[in-house]
């Protein structure tokens, strides 16, 4: 609970989560498909689509989370992590910075999951991912969130790119 004093001398009580921080990782194979994990999230009852993404542990640097996270959870080394910057979760509701990065340059090493994961990897064109969104098939707010920003930068080769579509 945090209690804040307002202008007027009042007092504003708030449930607020405190979080170490966390990655999100937009996977790149070398032919520009997009690898993505199926992930059962107890908090919906549901699986969805998302990019891999993990906690940080104290004190980590943010960049050495994104490639453990990347191999734990779908089974591919990088090359290369470039970071995409970071971005407040919920800021109405917790203190969550989440570090995006892009991993190029994948080799296949075997998932490393925790004891309670159970994640399919499945790897997409892009344009096929921006589809997935369109229709609501990927609802998770930071894989969105990292794919934009990556696409914006023009870090994800689209269909229509490669045919001189804009």
């Amino acid at each position: 609970m945090l209690s804040v004093h307002r202008p007027d001398g009042s007092l504003l009580e708030r449930e607020i989560v405190r979080h170490p921080g966390a990655v999100v990782v937009v996977p790149v194979t070398d032919d520009g498909r997009i690898v993505l994990i199926r992930n059962f999230r107890i908090s919906l009852s549901e699986k969805i689509y998302e990019c891999c993404a993990g906690t940080l542990e104290p004190g980590e640097d943010p960049a050495v989370c994104a490639g453990r996270e990347l191999i734990e959870e779908t089974g591919y080394r990088a090359a290369t992590i470039e970071p995409l910057g970071w971005f407040y979760t919920t800021p109405g509701m917790t203190d969550e910075r989440m570090h995006a990065f892009i991993a190029k340059g994948l080799t296949h090493v075997g998932q490393d999951l925790e004891d309670d994961e159970s994640i399919e990897v499945e790897t997409f064109p892009a344009d096929k991912v921006f589809e997935m969104i369109d229709r609501g098939e990927l609802r998770d707010g930071k894989s969105m969130t990292a794919l934009l920003v990556a696409h914006r930068r023009g870090m994800l080769s689209t269909e229509l790119e490669s045919n001189g579509v804009h």
